[in-house]
């Protein structure tokens, strides 16, 4: 038979999840080829860039979506389990499509961050059912579609590993990040200092090798929102210090009273949440490796002119 899509590997690989352990999502490839009657060769089918075989990608794809709608969690480097709400789900439904995922607010968000873009139809039943969106573009559209959707989902895994890393690896997470980006001289420009009960500093980065610019920041490896008053005391922090630059990282959000504060302060408070660091990894390879690489070319009407 042919190779099932993603969509029809969810129900399944949430009932494989339904054992109680955690289940190593490699483990499950076979169980799953074995359910659709998966030939020797359909299994060793590669994908079209010859990176990877096409239906463990799908796997991978399917446990991704489930986890954006919260029916499975991570629990581990390729460990995934069943949520409360999955169980619920396996039992309330006998299939699991798209159009039952948007039931869930976090899949909807995930989608909204995937097809911001994307030109949407006109009709609020039709916004609903995004299936039938990438027939209206032109191929290089779609492709950038999907490049969003892979992007996304990447920017979701990061947001929860670093949520899961223990808070001193999180804070020389936020270094290496800055470090990366150009700030800082020299390789032991950034230092960690967030276990030493430096008054409310994180880490340290010199922008010269004197010293004599330094940025002090803040990480916090939070699921809830940092408010105004986490701020203030950063802010008194640097203000013990005489600072003129500060950089406050979460791996959540921050409030809108938060980010209003900042605004009117003498000192320099950069306020960096949970999908910003994100885009920010993968903008300068922190955390993330290339695992695929594609070339658009086009035709080189010079190289066909007569002299």
């Amino acid at each position: 038979m042919p190779i099932p899509d993603f969509h029809a590997l969810m129900y399944p690989l949430l009932q494989l999840a339904d054992h109680g352990e955690p289940l190593r999502l490699r483990d499950s490839y076979a169980p799953l080829a074995d359910a659709f009657a998966l030939t020797a060769q359909e299994r060793h089918q590669l994908s079209p860039s010859g990176q990877q075989y096409l239906f463990n990608n799908r796997v991978t794809w399917a446990a991704s979506y489930l986890r954006k709608a919260g029916l499975l969690e991570s629990r581990g480097r390729g460990l995934v389990a069943i949520t409360q709400q999955g169980v619920i789900t396996l039992r309330e439904v006998r299939h699991i499509d798209m159009a039952y995922l948007m039931g869930f607010e976090s899949f909807r968000e995930f989608r909204r961050r995937t097809s911001s873009s994307t030109p949407r139809p006109s009709s609020p039943q039709d916004s609903e059912t995004f299936e039938d969106v990438p027939d209206c573009l032109t191929p290089l559209e779609s492709m950038e579609v999907s490049w969003r959707a892979i992007r996304a989902d990447l920017e979701f895994d990061l947001i929860e590993r670093m949520q899961q890393i223990h808070p001193a690896r999180f804070e020389q997470l936020v270094i290496d990040v800055l470090m990366t980006m150009g700030y800082g001289c020299g390789e032991s420009a950034g230092q960690n200092v967030g276990q030493s009960g430096d008054g409310g500093i994180d880490g340290i980065i010199n922008e010269d090798p004197l010293g004599l610019e330094t940025i002090y920041l803040q990480a916090k490896r939070w699921v809830n929102p940092v408010g105004r008053p986490d701020i203030q005391k950063f802010s008194g922090a640097l203000s013990g210090r005489r600072a003129r630059k500060g950089v406050f990282i979460t791996t959540s959000q921050f409030t809108r009273e938060a980010q209003e504060y900042v605004t009117g302060l003498e000192t320099r408070i950069i306020l960096i949440d949970g999908p910003q660091l994100a885009r920010l990894m993968i903008d300068h390879s922190v955390g993330v490796s290339t695992v695929d690489r594609f070339e658009i070319k086009r035709l080189d009407s010079d190289y066909f002119l007569e002299e």
